[in-house]
């Protein structure tokens, strides 16, 4: 029979108090700047030249066809081959970057692309230039069409996080990982480290459902 006893646990909470925080400033560093790619991409693809729209395609390819563990092991162990050397944490930023980038490229494009193309016709009409255009007519409606998938997006990408602890990058996992070695109770070690991955799923999914809910208050058409 095994004894549990989440002692140990409970005395050290304060690392994987800290673990957590440290997963969620990368999770939301790396969807920020991911959205930023993202949008660009998206523009890339539907308004940009051929050979722009070519990159993004391979880019887009290349990421969703491969093992996220491999891409985080090319850009940490592969890239200095070439010169690039980044810190545990700087290349698990680039890695989820890189990753949220390519899905949210897909997603934003889709959004984009239900905007009916009378509204674009009217943006011309009214003299609007092609940046505005795409701000005020396209992306904003397109936002609003494809946040639940973001959102959605970015909760995979916080579980995916815990996969950059390979690299010995600082998140929950690796607080958990550094735990169960000082005291080797490893049930109760990671059935924490599953509540708390569970405990801010569930929490950010409340917080993005009340943002759109103030956010996208506007019906989509009358």
């Amino acid at each position: 029979m095994y004894d549990f006893n989440f002692a140990p646990v409970l005395a050290a909470f304060d690392q994987l108090a800290i673990g957590a925080w440290l997963t969620v400033r990368l999770s939301c560093a790396a969807m920020l700047i991911g959205l930023v790619v993202s949008i660009f991409c998206s523009w890339g693809k539907t308004s940009g030249p051929k050979i722009l729209r070519a990159v993004i395609d391979g880019y887009i390819e290349i990421i969703r066809n491969t093992p996220f563990l491999v891409q985080i092991f090319f850009i940490y162990f592969g890239m200095p081959s070439l010169g690039l050397r980044l810190s545990p944490n700087s290349a698990a930023l680039l890695a989820l970057v890189v990753n949220f980038g390519a899905y949210g490229t897909e997603i934003i494009r889709a959004g984009i692309e239900s905007i009916h193309k009378g509204q674009v016709e009217a943006g011309w009409a009214l003299g609007l230039s092609r940046a505005q255009i795409f701000r005020y007519i396209i992306m904003k409606p397109a936002l609003r069409t494809v946040y639940p998938a973001l959102t959605s997006q970015f909760i995979y990408l916080m579980l995916n996080t815990s996969v950059v602890s390979v690299i010995s990058a600082d998140d929950l996992t690796a607080a958990g990982n550094d735990l169960q070695s000082a005291t080797f109770a490893s049930f109760e070690v990671y059935i924490t480290v599953t509540l708390i991955y569970l405990a801010l799923s569930v929490g950010f999914s409340a917080l993005f459902y009340a943002i759109e809910k103030m956010t996208f208050k506007y019906p989509l058409s009358r």
